[in-house]
């Protein structure tokens, strides 16, 4: 009742005659009362006693453990035009399957026997390599065969100068001789012209030896004739040796220039090979690019390019594909206060969307819906959201986690931490402290680990 007015009601009328105030107001109203509130607050002390486990909370999705198992989506190297479709979206598709069918929108590729016409290009060249070849082949037989021929052409020219010499020597001994032989004519000579003076001799036998000493001295002349004749061929054959070294070097220049010349064409030749056979690769293989084919196992997600016709340019996203053989895990994210109480091997209980679940964060054994995780990899850099990536993958000493689920549903997640008292909890809450930072015990990481 208001206390309004000063007349107070319960002074001036008498209560104690109601049969429902003597229902109220008595003391075992208030002595079970005041019992209540001493065991609530006898139970509310020792409950600020029991033990509360300190968690990191996070929110993310599931996804998978190997990169290669996440849904990706399937880009054609080359650009071009849809031509048919092999699939829809839901199909299953095998390893190698063909997707859909493309054909070409760049005009150099228009010719549909573009790695036939190479194939001849290549075989042409190839034929002119090994004609250049035989040609080089051929320049250095003609090489050896002018070397040869000029070491016999120096022989033979070494052996005329050699003659030539000899017969210098030669004519050079007879040259002598026949100054010996004038000598002892003039000296015959001068002897019959004093007998034939003092009557010894006769007039004819003067003139004998004067028309022999005259022979003599021609012989002498004709003799310095032949000697000055062999010197001169010793000059010449001279001469001849350094004209057949000329002559022969030039041949052999002209032909080694030939060969460099055929060298220079095969090398070419190879190397326009060479790049006709890199062509007629990547013909092939962009022929087999023509098909877009599924790279695993996999169900077909979307088709991101749709209809018949449509041109797209090289990378552009045709279709998307989830792998059929994945391994599931979480990815969550947690403050960056957070980030040094998590650790590699930490348990971690997970609540999917989608499952029901009665979660008491502080006391995890109590909790029900919940599945185990551990800590498998830790961000090192901050993503877009302001926050670190975790990933945890199944517990194996836990319950498993439940097979209907899929790839990008949402997950609430409870990584467990130390056990502290309520009251300290309470007391850290209130103040807006972090939890306790530590670090895990060595024996308990490998026990963990085992």
């Amino acid at each position: 009742m208001l206390n309004i007015s000063p007349n107070k009601l319960n002074q001036k009328v008498d209560l104690s005659g109601f049969s429902s105030s003597e229902k109220v107001f008595h003391t075992k109203y208030y002595k079970h009362f005041n019992r209540f509130l001493l065991i609530f607050a006898i139970i509310g002390f020792i409950v600020l006693f029991l033990p509360w486990t300190q968690n990191v909370s996070g929110s993310g999705f599931l996804t998978t453990l190997k990169p290669d198992q996440r849904p990706q989506t399937i880009q054609s190297p080359i650009p071009g035009r849809i031509e048919k479709w092999y699939v829809k979206e839901g199909d299953y598709v095998s390893k190698g399957d063909t997707i859909l069918f493309i054909s070409e929108i760049k005009n150099e590729y228009f010719d549909p026997n573009l790695v036939e016409r190479t194939g001849q290009q290549i075989r042409a060249k190839s034929s002119a390599v090994t004609s250049y070849e035989g040609k080089v082949k051929a320049l250095n037989n003609q090489i050896q065969a002018l070397g040869t021929e000029r070491t016999l052409k120096l022989e033979q020219a070494r052996n005329k100068l050699l003659q030539a010499h000899l017969k210098v020597e030669s004519d050079s001994i007879d040259l002598e001789a026949a100054k010996t032989n004038i000598t002892i004519a003039q000296r015959q000579y001068r002897r019959v012209l004093q007998l034939e003076n003092e009557g010894l001799k006769s007039v004819t036998d003067v003139e004998g030896k004067r028309l022999k000493l005259q022979e003599t001295q021609a012989k002498l002349i004709s003799q310095e004739n032949k000697l000055l004749a062999a010197r001169n061929e010793v000059i010449n054959a001279e001469v001849e040796i350094n004209r057949v070294r000329a002559e022969y070097t030039d041949k052999i220049s002209k032909a080694e220039s030939d060969m460099f010349t055929a060298q220079s064409n095969q090398f070419d030749s190879e190397a326009q090979v060479t790049k006709l056979e890199n062509e007629f690769t990547n013909y092939s293989m962009r022929n087999d690019m023509y098909y877009i084919k599924a790279p695993q196992n996999g169900f077909i997600n979307k088709a991101i390019k749709t209809g018949v016709g449509e041109t797209f340019k090289e990378g552009e996203q045709l279709v998307g594909i989830m792998p059929a053989d994945y391994e599931m895990a979480v990815e969550t994210f947690v403050r960056p206060i957070d980030l040094p109480l998590m650790h590699l091997g930490e348990e971690v209980r997970i609540q999917f969307d989608g499952w029901p679940a009665i979660v008491f964060s502080g006391w995890p054994n109590v909790s029900y819906g919940t599945y185990g995780g551990k800590v498998v990899a830790i961000e090192t850099f901050i993503s877009d959201n302001g926050k670190y990536r975790i990933l945890l993958a199944p517990d194996a000493n836990d319950h498993q986690w439940p097979k209907d689920l899929r790839v990008g549903s949402g997950a609430y997640t409870i990584a467990l931490l130390e056990d502290v008292p309520i009251w300290f909890e309470l007391w850290r809450q209130l103040n807006g402290f972090p939890p306790n930072y530590y670090q895990p015990n060595a024996d308990m990481a490998k026990s963990k680990k085992k």
